[in-house]
């Protein structure tokens, strides 16, 4: 217990003695210790008790996790949110047919009554957050083993989790920070009827598309809005149409002063994952052996989609948002190499562990810290064809195949019949039923089928035959080595691919269900390599990372031990976080200058008519010819959109670009190329947060759409007293 809280206050000491503004995804309850002095050096006008409150409305309180994966914020008074375009693109998609393509033309409710229920989306608010790590800890002790370790936080995180106060409607959510030397606990609450308010047609909210994706500049209207509806009381309710808007303790408003060069900023939200700690040895191995494996795969699958849904309108609406969740990573991937390279990423984490290694061996007080770095180099070189074999796996048979969600479908119900008894399987099995077209919907069994062939060839011809497991082998074998033939025989014979057949086979009793499922190749396929990978090469990561982890959680004490001089946050993991920075330009290469903000005129720069990245609405053309930007526009132009040196991750999108007033000035979206390689190498002088100008938000919605009914639900006001 001593040395747990030698760590914190080691960590709270450091982290404010080494304060600079850029880098750093923060902890809101921290913010008024170590933060407050130097955002409002940086210019914020507003009180750390402002942004982080649990006695009053704050603006943590209008700050949600929309989805479970992305951020919104509520920007009315009625739970009105603001997200990302390409955060609530899976449920436009769910909602549109070729009859009513809200993907190509947008949608827009006429008021409350036409706001449509998006089924199985949520947005969690947190109530309050607190340092749990005494108690999460207790009991632990230096000599356990990580099973061990892990048995005994887990059972303390249950215990907690029953005696900590709460309301009956809120849930509570603990987590480990600094490699699992601190732990917080978050009591949040959950709304479960939410529905799209409006979205703009692809061609605002997906301008650019993959070509534009992760590049700056940037021209993308990438927003949506929906609506938090809450019961009579104000607290969370499944969807009925008697629940009414949700009224927040505070919502967001919105700045009509535009920004420029120099101007603070702050992102609120939930960023998803980062490892800004490793070792050059873990760096190396994810950008010169992994990333290579993923973005190959990748590559081949997105050349597949593009070539349908090129060719058919159906296909594009099907496949849209699959594509755009691969080539999203795909294109961050190629990203982080890219930024390691022209950073010298990988010589400045080689150079840092060497001089934490120059530290240790010169004082005998950090003698137990000398084999640290040496052992987790040996290990990670263990761990490498080990960790590439399982990045073939997933790329080939899982992430970029529909049909692993089917054989998935089939094995949690087998794992419902056998953990939760047969009336509980046979509940999950009639939801099935309910639901079946839906499990169809997106799917196109040629092509699905088109790009496992395409994958498994490049699979079996890199991969180390040690890795490949037999009954593959002996599948291509009698295939004669014909990956589209094999492909083929497994899809077609498959029960599982073909509605009908599924159907028919759910309304089995499970006696003949099991048989039918067991004898199914499909099923059989998947079962063989889960148990190879389950009893091979999963195991074996999991054995060597585990040692991996323990090294790591001491690495973490160790560095702020041994390199006090250093800046010290904790990694990002999904909760609440602020980071701030500057409204600011970078020069990526030599040569090259990037200005910080962008104007509709570059969207008309850039307008190719009838493609389906960059072609622009003639109502948008008409509006830009006739500079109809009413309140707006700027000196003649429409802003659109900026960057600023906000440390940001994926689970950011949607997060609130806020002024030093308190007020949202645009819509954080994505990053720059460049600079994507923050996750594991944040490098001030190119990594760069992509945000929407509010004022082109605003403007989309009001003028383009029509939508003035939503205009006049928010607050819109001039914090630095330029109101037109």
């Amino acid at each position: 217990m001593y040395k747990q809280i030698h760590f914190i206050s080691l960590c709270l000491l450091i982290i404010s003695q080494s304060l600079f503004a850029g880098e750093g995804m923060w902890l809101p309850i921290f913010l008024k210790s170590l933060n407050e002095k130097e955002m409002k050096a940086m210019g914020m006008k507003i009180s750390a008790d402002d942004i982080y409150n649990i006695n009053k409305g704050s603006l943590k309180d209008a700050i949600v996790q929309f989805g479970g994966g992305c951020t919104s914020e509520i920007i009315s008074n009625e739970g009105l949110l603001l997200t990302n375009h390409h955060c609530g693109f899976g449920y436009v998609q769910s909602l549109t047919t070729v009859e009513q393509n809200y993907i190509r033309d947008g949608f827009w409710a006429r008021s409350k009554s036409e706001e449509q229920v998006c089924s199985g989306l949520t947005a969690t608010l947190i109530v309050r957050m607190e340092d749990v790590s005494a108690i999460i800890l207790n009991g632990v002790n230096p000599k356990m083993t990580e099973l061990q370790r892990r048995n005994k936080v887990d059972e303390n995180i249950e215990k907690l989790k029953l005696v900590l106060p709460k309301l009956d409607d809120q849930e509570v959510l603990i987590r480990s920070f600094y490699n699992g030397n601190q732990y917080f606990a978050f009591v949040t609450e959950t709304f479960k009827d939410i529905r799209l308010v409006g979205t703009p047609p692809e061609s605002i909210g997906k301008f650019g598309a993959d070509t534009d994706n992760w590049v700056w500049p940037r021209h993308t209207g990438d927003f949506s809005l929906f609506r938090i509806y809450a019961d009579k009381s104000n607290r969370p309710a499944a969807y009925s149409k008697d629940n009414i808007p949700y009224k927040p303790k505070h919502f967001l408003p919105i700045s009509l002063s535009g920004i420029k060069e120099g101007d603070f900023t702050m992102v609120f939200g939930f960023p998803g994952r980062t490892t800004e700690y490793l070792i050059y040895e873990a760096n190396k191995q994810q950008i010169e052996v992994l990333n290579p494996v993923r973005i190959s795969l990748r590559d081949k699958t997105l050349k597949i989609l593009d070539k349908y849904m090129r060719a058919d309108e159906k296909t594009k609406i099907q496949y849209a948002s699959k594509y755009a969740g691969i080539a999203n990573s795909w294109k961050k991937w190629i990203g982080e190499n890219l930024g390691m390279k022209v950073s010298k990423g990988l010589d400045k984490k080689l150079k840092a562990d060497l001089e934490f290694q120059k530290r240790v061996n010169q004082n005998p007080k950090f003698e137990a810290y000398r084999k640290l770095i040496p052992d987790m180099e040996f290990l990670y070189k263990r761990l490498e064809p080990f960790a590439k074999a399982r990045e073939y796996y997933a790329e080939t048979f899982v992430r970029n195949v529909d049909v692993y969600d089917y054989y998935q479908l089939v094995k949690s119900l087998i794992n419902t019949y056998e953990g939760r008894g047969e009336a509980k399987f046979n509940l999950s099995k009639q939801d099935i039923l309910k639901n079946i077209d839906a499990y169809f919907k997106d799917f196109n069994t040629s092509i699905d089928q088109e790009i496992f062939a395409s994958l498994l060839e490049q699979f079996i011809t890199e991969m180390n035959p040690a890795f490949v497991f037999n009954s593959l082998k002996e599948a291509l074998k009698t295939n004669h080595s014909d990956y589209k033939a094999f492909a083929k025989s497994l899809y077609t014979s498959s029960k599982l691919t073909n509605q009908d057949s599924l159907y028919r086979i759910m309304s089995m009793d499970y006696v003949q269900w099991i048989a039918a499922i067991k004898a199914d190749p499909l099923y059989q396929f998947y079962e063989d390599m889960n148990f190879y990978q389950n009893n091979d090469i999963n195991k074996l990561c999991f054995d060597l990372e585990e040692q991996i982890n323990a090294l790591r959680r001491t690495h973490m004490t160790a560095l702020m031990e041994v390199l006090p001089e250093k800046r010290y946050y904790p990694d990002a993991n999904s909760t609440l976080r602020v980071t701030y920075g500057k409204v600011e330009g970078f020069k990526p290469r030599d040569g090259v200058h990037y200005l910080s903000k962008t104007t509709l005129d570059g969207v008309m720069e850039k307008y190719i008519p009838g493609d389906y990245e960059f072609d622009v609405p003639k109502k948008l053309q008409s509006l830009y010819n006739n500079k109809d930007y009413g309140i707006y526009g700027e000196d003649g132009k429409m802003p659109l959109a900026f960057i600023g040196s906000n440390h940001t991750t994926g689970g950011n999108s949607g997060s609130p670009a806020i002024d030093a007033h308190g007020n949202l000035i645009g819509l954080n979206f994505d990053r720059v190329w460049e600079g994507t390689m923050s996750d594991i190498n944040y490098d001030p002088s190119i990594c760069r947060n992509i945000m929407v100008d509010a004022r082109y938000i605003l403007f989309i919605i009001d003028k383009f759409a029509g939508a003035k009914w939503l205009i006049d639900e928010m607050k819109l006001v001039y914090p630095k007293g330029k109101k037109k």
